[in-house]
């Protein structure tokens, strides 16, 4: 309870008009023949679909270069049925499965790409069971269980009152910035988007339903530069980085609601035997409350500002040095109320599938619905992930079905 509280400066709500149903009720459904079918179409073809999980991952898929994986991902929609399949101008890949009815439009989507930049070794090396491979379940996972849905949906011929979109997109990690989710509110699906399921981490007992905030700056120092014997005593931009690095190591956070920052990435010079003319840093820093999140981001600009006053001091100003501050990234925080009828019917479609629900905050692509106001959730695709965004990233199949039949009986519920 603490922790809802905590949560709430951060809801932004607007007004949400439902023109169709209340969603079913997942209990019910689950004894629906065509959903039994459609369970047991999911739990036939899990070993080939993580036989696809594996060669989907072997295709690359850095930051702002999914596009190979994008190709595969639309050839797949339409191989399992879907309509309207495209791509759309920012890489985002689209299908549709329709409903009797356009609305309501229950979106559902896991994100192409990885952490791991271009040149990464993604080769899948199998430990029995086990799968192994930089981004293996992050989030590999997530648009095999996508496309376990489609199939299972399709297998059994289950019909649904509303429309199912669903979407592969680009854009979720790093400074990726949410941007193909931001571009399927801003114009790809603008106004079309009732409810928004992200399949994003494995565990499908998970269910996000706050979003954790964050900015992201690339912070450069700028200065003469020079010998470092002969121009001794010259401002050194990388001197005033290591104090800005420090001031901003010494701010307090909230523990509640958990604020955090880190310095990720630093960078400059040219030598060991130069005073470097550029040194630079790439600092994150997250909350789930939009109030901390801007004292955090206040302290560290604070802190940059100081360092460059007191380096420049240091030397008596021989030289000066100078720094631009780049905002690089912006995740919106936001909420999704937990008594809201996509929150309490996923929980329901949890307890269905025979696990506990479990209510939790993270940073993911539901960001960006959630500060809209359109009721999202980020659930898990199924099986056991571990090590995401490392190189050690591993993926255990065991009972991995779950994930997809809770996707698929969230979703049905939802498009009523």
């Amino acid at each position: 309870m603490r922790q809802l509280r905590s949560l709430l400066p951060c809801i932004l709500i607007l007004p949400f008009a439902t023109a169709f149903a209340a969603p079913g009720d997942p209990a019910v459904l689950k004894d629906d023949p065509a959903i039994k079918a459609a369970f047991a179409a999911v739990l036939k073809n899990e070993p080939e679909m993580i036989e696809l999980q594996a060669r989907l991952c072997a295709i690359p898929a850095p930051p702002f270069k999914e596009e190979v994986r994008a190709a595969e991902l639309k050839k797949l929609f339409e191989h399992y049925g879907l309509k309207n399949v495209f791509i759309d101008k920012i890489g985002n890949v689209v299908g549709t499965r329709p409903g009797a009815k356009p609305r309501p439009n229950v979106l559902i989507q896991a994100h192409l790409d990885t952490v791991f930049p271009a040149g990464t070794d993604v080769t899948v090396k199998r430990d029995g069971a086990i799968l192994r491979a930089p981004g293996i379940g992050d989030d590999t996972r997530g648009l095999a269980a996508l496309l376990a849905t489609i199939r299972g949906l399709d297998d059994a011929k289950v019909q649904t009152p509303g429309t199912i979109t669903f979407v592969a997109n680009v854009g979720e990690e790093g400074l990726g910035d949410l941007r193909g989710t931001k571009q399927l509110f801003k114009e790809t699906l603008k106004d079309q988007i009732d409810y928004f399921i992200s399949i994003d981490g494995s565990d499908p007992a998970q269910i996000v339903f706050a979003g954790v905030g964050s900015y992201r700056f690339h912070v450069t120092f700028n200065g003469p530069g020079g010998h470092s014997y002969g121009a001794f005593g010259l401002v050194n931009p990388v001197h005033a980085l290591g104090r800005a690095i420090a001031k901003i190591d010494a701010i307090q956070v909230p523990v509640n609601p958990k604020t955090t920052f880190n310095v990720g990435v630093i960078g400059g010079g040219t030598s060991v035997n130069s005073i470097p003319f550029e040194g630079w840093f790439e600092v994150d820093m997250r909350s789930p409350d939009a109030a901390s999140l801007e004292t955090t981001k206040g302290k560290i600009l604070a802190a940059i500002d100081e360092a460059v006053v007191e380096e420049n001091a240091r030397w008596k100003n021989k030289g000066t040095i100078t720094v631009d501050v780049k905002n690089v990234g912006y995740r919106p925080c936001g909420q999704t109320p937990p008594e809201s009828p996509i929150v309490a019917t996923a929980q329901s479609a949890v307890r269905a599938v025979g696990l506990r629900p479990l209510l939790t905050a993270s940073s993911t692509d539901s960001n960006v619905p959630m500060q809209l106001g359109v009721p999202a959730v980020t659930i898990g695709g199924g099986g056991i992930a571990k090590d995401a965004h490392a190189l050690t990233e591993s993926f255990d199949p065991k009972d991995s079905w779950k994930g997809v039949q809770y996707a698929l009986l969230l979703v049905v519920a939802l498009a009523q």
